[in-house]
């Protein structure tokens, strides 16, 4: 099978998260976004030479960990994980600007 496993993987995670998860990242910069993909793409393709396809626990795992903080950073602050609501106080809590009427 090769390496197709882990690019439909890779095709998977970025489509999905990517429309899923887009609301919490509406101010983040450019450059993060293209760097976090960039990064979990490089550690699953080039791990794949090492360890075959093992690798895929790699991003298996950085998602349920990113879940796990995401979901107990939401809990502490008082914010609804899956809507990113009440939204005034998740960009204060971001450092983002509230955007002007």
């Amino acid at each position: 099978m090769g390496i197709t496993l882990e690019l439909v993987l890779l095709l998977a995670l970025s489509v999905v998260g990517q429309s899923v998860f887009a609301v919490f990242e509406v101010e983040t910069p450019w450059w993060r976004k293209v760097l976090k993909w960039s990064l979990l793409a490089g550690v699953t393709l080039g791990g794949f030479a090492l360890v075959g396809h093992w690798i895929l626990l790699f991003p298996a795992s950085a998602a349920a960990a990113g879940l796990a903080v995401h979901f107990g950073w939401c809990r502490r602050h008082g914010i609804h994980p899956a809507r990113a609501t009440p939204r005034r106080r998740y960009y204060e809590l971001r450092g983002w600007r509230w955007p002007d009427p």
